[in-house]
């Protein structure tokens, strides 16, 4: 099948064991870009396995153990293989989805090949299962010192009760204690069925040489179709869990991150997409650069330019973020506080709702630039049930109205955490 969006060409096909195969040729472009991704993070620490009925619950950290692990093979590492064809290959789980890549400017085929290959041969052994726990432990220690990262875990923790969204991805040093070669089979078995799948490549290719060699590997598989995997996930209160939380590290500076925790939730596809750019619309007038927030904050030296804002937004869960490095953090949460407040009172300027829409616009169409923004976003995307290319159209639809409405009903101060880090 193939789709033309924005002057692109989008070629699917869908192979016989249910994985989908993704193909946009850039004939300008020397490099090639691929992902392989599945629809499994480390949310998804309890789940009823499709062909048995079976409800497990698993080790907080496991799908990012099996991220580690599957560059191992019976013989050595696949980062070997890649670097003698030229490739650079790379890997992240985050806390929805497990992504494999690579990318190339020759020995195409033999690279996807080589991708297939090593994330669809699992090779777990007792011996190289206990030795990975030291390595990840190492890992979780290096990050209980990263103040970024724990700024940012500390403000999930105090948003959310339960939900498995407030437990770092890579779990913690007692749950990955747990994980034996039995439960990483259960959960490889479970999660990366190629119906769980998705394949995109993008760059200077021919896309039937793509699905030729795709359906050629998958079909030696011998698998047929999986059905739906039923995630089960703990039912989250709408309150936050606490309101706020400081730690000491090594910094120079406190590091502030206020967020609101998101109640509206349920739903993927279009509707999530639409509340998605909403969101991002309104945060950029509020905060962005042009914002009289930012200027005001900076004027005063609450900020620099690292100060930052974002939208997360899934079918289970949702927050935003606001903060940065600033030298008073109390006074830097008064000044967001009294800023949301008055934006609710006096409305959203159509001026800048205008002007941010057109940034949005241009930024997403600057974005077809580059191979990885194309590939990133249309797996990321696909994995919460939405076309990438549905965006622009999403975007030109949104209004005044929807910014508004999203806006006196997402700063809810019940729902609003802060997460400090201060100098030891």
């Amino acid at each position: 099948m193939m789709k033309t969006f924005m002057r692109e060409r989008l070629f699917s096909k869908q192979i016989q064991n249910g994985l989908k195969v993704f193909v946009m040729p850039k004939k300008d472009y020397n490099k090639i870009f691929a992902m392989y991704s599945t629809h499994y993070g480390s949310i998804d620490s309890e789940f009823i396995v499709p062909d048995t009925g079976e409800q497990l619950k698993v080790p907080e950290g496991i799908a990012h153990f099996l991220e580690h692990k599957m560059f191992e093979m019976e013989y050595g590492n696949v980062f070997d293989k890649f670097a003698e064809l030229g490739a650079s290959s790379n890997a992240f789980t985050n806390y929805t989805n497990t992504t494999y890549l690579f990318s190339a400017t020759s020995y195409f085929k033999e690279n996807l090949q080589l991708l297939l290959e090593y994330v669809d041969t699992p090779y777990f052994t007792e011996a190289s299962v206990e030795k990975e726990k030291g390595i990840i432990t190492q890992e979780l220690r290096m990050y209980e010192d990263e103040p970024e990262w724990q700024v940012l875990l500390n403000l999930l923790k105090c948003m959310y009760h339960k939900h498995p969204v407030r437990i770092d991805i890579g779990g913690t040093v007692e749950s990955i204690q747990k994980i034996d070669v039995d439960t990483l089979y259960k959960c490889y078995n479970t999660f990366y069925h190629p119906s769980n799948m998705i394949l995109f490549v993008i760059g200077c290719i021919n896309p039937e040489e793509v699905f030729e060699l795709v359906e050629e590997t998958e079909n030696a598989k011998n698998l047929v179709p999986q059905g739906d995997i039923k995630r089960i996930y703990p039912e989250e209160p709408t309150s936050v869990y606490k309101s706020s939380h400081k730690v000491h590290l090594d910094v120079n500076e406190p590091l502030f991150l206020t967020g609101f925790k998101d109640i509206d939730v349920g739903y993927d596809g279009m509707p999530l997409l639409k509340k998605e750019i909403t969101t991002g619309i309104l945060l950029e007038i509020m905060f962005g650069r042009s914002s009289e927030l930012y200027e005001r904050l900076y004027e005063k030296g609450l900020i620099d330019d690292r100060f930052n804002f974002g939208y997360e937004g899934q079918k289970d869960y949702g927050f935003c973020t606001i903060g940065g490095e600033t030298k008073d953090p109390d006074q830097l949460y008064k000044e967001i506080t009294e800023s949301i407040y008055d934006n609710i009172k006096k409305g959203i300027n159509i001026e800048d709702f205008e002007r941010v829409k057109k940034k949005f616009m241009g930024e997403f169409i600057s974005g077809f630039n580059s191979l990885e923004f194309i590939a990133s976003n249309f797996v990321s995307y696909y994995h919460k049930n939405i076309n990438i290319f549905d965006y622009l159209n999403v975007l030109e639809e949104i209004t005044m109205e929807d910014v508004t409405k999203r806006l006196n009903s997402f700063f809810d101060f019940s729902r609003n955490a802060t997460s400090v880090v201060m100098p030891k």
